[in-house]
């Protein structure tokens, strides 16, 4: 990178810098806050002047540790704040632990006083336990997208990267930040200004809030074979309520030996198994995401007996449901 910046045509000067505040919770996500930040100071570069400032909030106002361990010294926090910023908040690991009653305060009062809300990676949680994303559209990252259905049904989730409703805004973690600070830079400043940032982070292509988080199932699970896909596709949505294989092979056109040729071929195992693991998987996930009863995970997976659900955790995981939970527990203490 050259000393001297690369200019993009010069943008309409601004009376005032816009201003973000960044209200990193403990154990966040550093990559969703990087793609996030690193926009906003590359703007101010190639524009040739401060189009954006920013400040680091938190808890206590001293410093936040993210998941990785490195530290970031805050430059206030829970004060109030000017009237037009834009607050991100910047979730991570456990922000079910990290969204504090103070948190959920500041949150509240910010709002109230008309300032626009974000969350960052898992930030829409905490947004979400405030009380500000009912009947809005919000996303979140695809790994916490079942419990965060299971515990806010009056969110409208989605899985775009990015969700901007109003004055609240969401994104799916990972480089998502990036995609919504493109948006931003280029409704405020137009797109050749966001296009010259985005060549600034070497970032070719740009997704806007139509496109969601996660591969497609053909690329995920490396076999584009459209009826196996279409199989699959159906799995994913019907959890709570499985179907079984013979309906499944019926509605793709084929018999109940054919779809099982298929996964044994393609996937190495019978669709019932695979059906399993899906919702095995999301068990687990509710199991280590939320405060719901062993009881209640079950029937959300599509298991009517306790038990028949605990024998199948443990074949599959080596331990029980309870004891996970359990264990859960013990690493949140640490």
């Amino acid at each position: 990178m050259t000393d001297r910046p690369p200019r993009a045509p010069a943008a309409a000067p601004s009376p005032a810098a816009r201003r973000f505040v960044f209200l990193l919770l403990e154990r966040f996500t550093m990559l969703a806050f990087a793609g996030a930040i690193e926009p906003l100071r590359i703007a101010n570069r190639v524009a040739g002047q401060t189009l954006y400032s920013w400040r680091l909030a938190g808890e206590g106002g001293c410093v936040a540790t993210c998941s990785n361990g490195a530290a970031f010294r805050l430059d206030m926090g829970l004060d109030e704040t000017e009237r037009d910023d834009v607050i991100l908040v910047c979730g991570g690991i456990d922000v079910q632990a990290a969204t504090t009653r103070a948190v959920l305060n500041w949150l509240r009062r910010e709002a109230r006083r008309g300032a626009t809300v974000g969350g960052l990676c898992t930030g829409a949680h905490a947004l979400a336990r405030a009380g500000l994303l009912q009947g809005r559209r919000a996303t979140i990252h695809w790994e916490n997208h079942d419990s965060f259905c299971e515990e806010f049904e009056e969110v409208r989730l989605t899985k775009s990267v990015f969700v901007i409703d109003g004055n609240r805004i969401t994104t799916a973690g990972g480089i998502a930040s990036i995609d919504l600070m493109l948006k931003l830079i280029a409704r405020d400043h137009g797109e050749e200004l966001a296009s010259t940032v985005a060549d600034q982070l070497i970032y070719s292509s740009i997704r806007t809030d139509q496109d969601t988080q996660r591969l497609s199932i053909p690329t995920r699970i490396g076999v584009r074979h459209p009826k196996l896909a279409q199989v699959i596709q159906t799995m994913e949505q019907t959890i709570e309520e499985p179907i079984s294989p013979s309906v499944l092979a019926e509605d793709v056109g084929m018999s109940t030996r054919q779809l099982e040729r298929l996964f044994r071929r393609y996937l190495n195992r019978s669709p019932k198994r695979y059906y399993m693991e899906l919702r095995l998987q999301k068990a687990r996930n509710l199991l280590m995401q939320t405060d719901l009863s062993v009881i209640n995970v079950a029937l959300a997976c599509g298991f009517t007996s306790p038990s028949h659900f605990s024998k199948c955790y443990r074949a599959h995981y080596g331990t029980t449901p309870y004891r996970e939970r359990g264990a859960q527990g013990m690493r949140l203490s640490v």
